[in-house]
């Protein structure tokens, strides 16, 4: 006879869930939790950046080439699925980083209190101490990059630049202008302009933020770091420089 106390009690298949759940509030219910989380987002940014930067140079193989990865890329099944990761990938990384700054700079003003006879002057925004003033910096620079990341969308993705042309007329109609015929209107445009900062901006912001991802997840070391720093530094270049031709190209090459 199995009694109540020998019967082996089965998970319900909610509790998974809910402890995943769990998890993921107590991890973000901390500073080093909300780091760690933005530290990965961080890094897959990162590799976005990569892959769409790879594609984007494609223009400089030509129009067949840029054209045929354009429309193979918007014909993939899982691209809408995929956007929507990345939308939320940014959301949270840009939603960590506005919780970090308040967080960074009420702890800033209970420290200037706590200091008030030996302070004279109010505390800055970009802070006394070298982490407060590059908390502050990469808080002003992905502002700056949000807004880059703005115009973007609206040239590219919603197709709303005055400037550019997006649709041709053909014996058939009016049709969709070709995504070659497309970009390089934008990189021609006032928007470049734009870009180049944009890109620079970015630059300086990758190179602290791609270091600091690895020492968010603990990866900070005094063997590594320094290797790591370097390897931050030129990522930056290479991503900055890479996306910064683009508009130069279109400007005063094409």
């Amino acid at each position: 006879m199995v009694t109540k106390s020998a019967e082996k009690q089965q998970p319900s298949p909610s509790t998974g869930g809910k402890s995943a759940t769990k998890w993921m509030m107590t991890l973000l219910s901390s500073s080093l939790g909300q780091k760690f989380v933005m530290g990965i987002t961080g890094l897959l940014l990162c590799g976005f950046l990569v892959v769409h930067l790879a594609g984007n140079l494609l223009v400089y193989v030509g129009a067949d080439a840029y054209n045929k990865y354009a429309h193979e890329l918007h014909s993939m099944m899982l691209l809408p699925v995929a956007e929507v990761g990345l939308f939320l990938l940014l959301f949270a990384h840009i939603a960590l980083a506005f919780k970090l700054t308040s967080d960074n700079r009420k702890a800033r003003q209970i420290s200037y209190h706590e200091r008030q006879s030996k302070i004279e002057e109010p505390p800055s925004f970009f802070g006394k101490t070298p982490m407060g003033r590059t908390s502050s910096w990469m808080f002003i620079s992905g502002s700056i990059i949000l807004f880059f990341l703005i115009i973007h969308m609206i040239d590219m993705k919603l197709h709303m630049n005055p400037a550019v042309s997006y649709s041709v007329e053909t014996p058939e109609g009016v049709v969709e202008a070709e995504p070659y015929t497309i970009i390089v209107q934008v990189l021609g445009s006032w928007s470049a302009v734009i870009y180049i900062l944009g890109t620079i901006i970015l630059g300086f912001h990758l190179s602290h933020g791609f270091w600091s991802a690895f020492q968010s997840l603990g990866m900070n070391h005094p063997k590594y770091t320094p290797f790591i720093k370097k390897l931050a530094i030129l990522f930056a270049a290479v991503i900055a420089i890479g996306f910064a031709s683009l508009p130069i190209w279109g400007l005063f090459i094409h």
